[in-house]
């Protein structure tokens, strides 16, 4: 796959968590790329000074006709939007609008502008509570929230996009995503994140004064949350990956779970925490959140069946170690 002819992508959100992985990986492998943020949770330094970076909203069609015009854009990349999920519960109509709405309006400009590949940022959350575990794509999907449905929304569009109009795409729904670059060069750096290694990390360097346990009674092993957990650099090689795969196969589209395909309860992640940092976090048991299902966990075979994906940070200590290193370099870079 490494002939793969490379064409210019477009990374929406690319000053964020994510997104920004996926820009060094794309650039680290010789892609041309270019971002668009609107930098309301992105942050203009996540993105390396030779990409180009335009400051603007994806909705926004007269930008988007530019962009692909300027920079040739073949692939779009699609990781704009909100993703926390009691938010998600609490202001709907923000995330249909943000998820949904302008994800349409994307689609729009990429077909206009004959872009021909596109890969969309997913979610676990569009399964909802599973029936069993672990979870294959074609496992009922049934969200049960706001965040869930909004991103389920926005596959069923690219479906019925590509086959009126031709580009091909790849839905890859990502379980939980941490840790950070392994060089430092980008992590999550979103003040108020919600992700449970981002918090303990932050409470681990003094940050916060300890973490909450949001339920305590789901009906598994410890009675906290499980989840999967997959390193953000090798959810940003996936998604190269899957681009080679849609520009080899033109008319093929894909929907792939993105996991390691074994679960952490949240108190399993805590524990792991204290031993890379050799300290006790604090912890508050608290009730659980709305929306939230007691276990997320992949299968991952046809993701493995379908690229030449072989991660090569799924150890948990390994996700704990880059995200700590990252906070610390915040930290200095923030002069905390």
């Amino acid at each position: 796959m490494s002939e793969t002819k490379k064409v210019p992508v477009l990374v929406t959100g690319g000053a964020g968590y994510i997104g920004s992985h996926a820009v060094l990986a794309l650039r680290d492998a010789g892609w041309p790329v270019a971002v668009i943020d609107n930098l309301s949770t992105g942050f203009a330094f996540a993105v390396p000074e030779d990409v180009p970076l335009y400051e603007g909203d994806i909705s926004d069609s007269i930008l988007l006709e530019q962009i692909i015009a300027e920079q040739g854009i073949k692939a779009i990349m699609h990781f704009a939007g909100s993703i926390i999920v009691p938010e998600s519960v609490e202001n709907p109509l923000k995330y249909y609008d943000n998820n949904t709405v302008k994800s349409r309006a994307l689609i729009e400009s990429a077909v206009a502008g004959g872009v021909e590949h596109f890969i969309f940022s997913s979610t676990a959350a569009t399964y909802g509570t599973p029936e069993s575990s672990p979870i294959s794509e074609d496992s009922p999907k049934r969200p049960i929230n706001p965040y869930g449905w909004s991103k389920l929304m926005t596959e069923q569009m690219l479906a019925d996009a590509s086959a009126a109009h031709g580009f091909n795409f790849c839905a890859l729904r990502y379980f939980n995503v941490a840790g950070a670059d392994p060089d430092a060069r980008t992590g999550q750096s979103t003040a108020g994140a919600t992700h449970l290694i981002k918090v303990a990390c932050e409470a681990a360097t003094g940050k916060r004064d300890g973490v909450a346990v949001f339920g305590t009674d789901y009906e598994t092993p410890d009675g906290t949350g499980v989840r999967d957990y997959i390193h953000v650099s090798d959810l940003a090689n996936a998604h190269l990956l899957a681009l080679e795969a849609l520009i080899e196969q033109p008319e093929r589209s894909l929907t792939m779970n993105c996991g390691y395909g074994s679960g952490f309860s949240v108190l399993e992640v805590l524990d792991a925490v204290d031993r890379v940092t050799n300290q006790t976090i604090h912890r508050r048991l608290e009730p659980r959140r709305a929306g939230d299902p007691g276990e997320l966990v992949s299968d991952p075979s046809r993701i493995r069946a379908t690229l030449p994906w072989q991660p090569k940070y799924a150890d948990l200590g390994d996700i704990i170690t880059h995200a700590l290193q990252w906070e610390r370099k915040l930290s200095e870079m923030r002069g905390e």
